[in-house]
């Protein structure tokens, strides 16, 4: 039977190839993204922020009154930003955390009281490679994604008893839009000490991402998620050689770790 799914940062990217995929396959779903979009096809559209707690339990509150249920939620929406640790402004973090970080935790908030009323429901987080380890030139990113981790872990062990899933993604490179809507930071652009490094790595963080994988082939992982039962609590999704990368963490020396991630950024 198909189920009741919400989808926030559904209007591009991953978001709207989920959200496209679990309606193909007979689920009820709904898109959520900060621009007005019509709904298309079986996804139905509205308008929210995340990032604001009143327009994020309007819509929430739409989809209780139409179903009485949601039965998962995939909390995708976010956005990145490119620049040095050190010069990235207060208006910058806040921007970055508030949308990754913040708007996962209002979400979540407003939709788990009707999930443990009732003792059922699922939870996607959308996490990163980048929430394993630490990207140059996008710490803030990487920090709100870390965040989730930690979020999400908590978050997992508070509601078993409710019978509540809470699943974490962990996409690498998928070639979307994300890439030419990342914000960059134009103090480090400008940046007599980080400019030159700045932009010799931003070529291969697009690259990569340019020939990442397609966003259907995530989709279906997610689909997977969707129709478990007991779904797995972390999913790291993306092409061999970055998802084994992320999972030697565990037992490469950091000095090791660091060395590589330098190579690999053309930081050496």
């Amino acid at each position: 039977m198909g189920k009741v799914v919400f989808i926030t940062g559904a209007t591009s990217g991953l978001g709207k190839a989920c959200a496209e995929h679990l309606a193909t396959l007979g689920h009820t779903v709904y898109g959520t993204g900060r621009r007005q979009m019509i709904s298309s096809g079986n996804v139905k559209f509205i308008q929210m922020d995340v990032t604001n707690s009143d327009s994020v339990s309007q819509a929430i509150g739409q989809v209780i009154k139409e179903h009485g249920h949601i039965d998962v939620v995939l909390n995708n929406a976010g956005m990145g930003i490119g620049g040095a640790a050190e010069l990235a402004t207060p208006e910058e973090i806040n921007l970055q955390m508030n949308t990754n970080f913040m708007g996962t935790v209002n979400v979540c908030s407003v939709v788990l009281p009707h999930m443990r009323k009732a003792k059922q429901g699922t939870i996607v987080n959308f996490s990163s490679l980048g929430g394993v380890m630490g990207l140059p030139f996008q710490a803030f990113y990487s920090a709100s994604k870390f965040a989730i981790e930690g979020y999400s872990e908590a978050l997992s062990l508070e509601l078993k008893s409710f019978h509540i899933n809470v699943c974490l993604i962990e996409p690498g490179d998928f070639a979307t839009g994300f890439t030419a809507s990342r914000v960059l930071s134009e103090i480090t652009q400008k940046s007599d000490a980080y400019g030159a490094q700045f932009a010799k790595t931003l070529k291969n963080i697009e690259k990569e991402e340019q020939n990442g994988f397609k966003p259907i082939q995530l989709a279906k992982v997610v689909a997977r998620i969707v129709n478990a039962k007991h779904p797995k609590f972390r999913y790291k999704v993306g092409n061999i050689v970055q998802v084994g990368f992320a999972k030697s963490k565990a037992w490469v020396p950091d000095r090791t770790y660091q060395f590589l991630l330098r190579f690999f950024y053309n930081m050496v």
